[in-house]
């Protein structure tokens, strides 16, 4: 099953997107907002077809729930747990344990409640409400990151983002296009966690 049953987040009013709230954007448009030097302030749970396929990934996203939603006490992040354990649900590809959820959970209780989750960097934050369409966004990437014909990592992921919205393969000669840049820019600047990103993007395609 590939559609998420979000009613869930919904009917218990749990937040799993939140845009920056401290970092001020570069520029602002109708359609959202750039930030030249990047934010690590952006959450967006969810937001593309890859599902949770690793532990680790599993405890991230556990952990930027709680963030998000610091009224949650260990009952409520145990019962979420084992909603997005459920495959039918539509949110993993792995199989977890009874014993490995409450590891799982006990592991993230263990964690600073005040500490941001390490965030990947973002660049462009799209409103929900802006109304452009996957292939409008990728204009959109293309025309302000690639006008600058640099790579830099947080520039390569946002790319590969808009690659994979539109339904497509991420490749590297797709990305170098995009940014306007060389294939041999790309592979000098992409990191491995990025390249593993690209990887479990792909497999949702």
């Amino acid at each position: 099953m590939s559609h998420r049953k979000l009613e869930y987040f919904h009917r218990r009013r749990i937040v799993y997107r939140r845009g920056p709230i401290t970092d001020t954007p570069s520029e602002i448009f109708s359609w959202g907002n750039f930030y030249e030097e990047g934010t690590y302030e952006c959450y967006e749970l969810f937001r593309s077809k890859a599902k949770i396929n690793t532990y680790k990934s599993f405890k991230w996203h556990l952990l930027v729930l709680w963030y998000l939603n610091k009224n949650l006490n260990y009952d409520d992040i145990l019962e979420l747990t084992y909603y997005l354990a459920d495959k039918e649900n539509g949110f993993v590809t792995i199989k977890l344990s009874d014993a490995s959820i409450n590891n799982l959970v006990n592991e993230v209780f263990e964690q600073d409640l005040d500490a941001p989750p390490k965030n990947k960097i973002r660049k462009i934050i799209f409103k929900e409400s802006s109304g452009l369409t996957t292939s409008e966004k990728l204009k959109i990437v293309g025309s302000i990151i690639g006008k600058k014909k640099k790579a830099e990592p947080p520039d390569i992921y946002e790319a590969m983002l808009s690659i994979h919205d539109n339904n497509k393969k991420i490749t590297i000669s797709k990305i170098a296009n995009l940014l306007n840049v060389s294939t041999r820019t790309i592979y000098r600047n992409i990191t491995s966690e990025i390249k593993q990103e690209k990887m479990l993007l792909n497999e949702e395609v």
